[in-house]
């Protein structure tokens, strides 16, 4: 029950309302996010609860988060999106 709650405020906060960063959290949300370890989900909340404008500028690689975890999950979605 518990793990439902928590999944379903992730959903809503991953819904950013602006189409560039929920095409990219969204689908991480529901594909990766329930295998990940805890600490990468500790990395995806901690993400989620930063400003859009901030994410959209980490995802588009225009910055990059001076939180060492931030960065992390950061890397790991655009690595999701843009494979070498």
């Amino acid at each position: 029950m518990q793990h439902d709650v928590e999944y379903k405020r992730l959903y809503w906060h991953s819904r950013r309302g602006m189409l560039e960063l929920d095409v990219l959290l969204i689908p991480f949300l529901e594909e990766v996010y329930p295998g990940l370890p805890d600490e990468d989900k500790a990395r995806y909340r901690k993400l989620v609860d930063c400003e859009d404008t901030e994410i959209y500028q980490w995802f588009m690689q225009r910055e990059r988060p001076q939180d060492e975890d931030l960065q992390v999950i950061v890397d790991m979605i655009v690595q999701r999106v843009q494979p070498n």
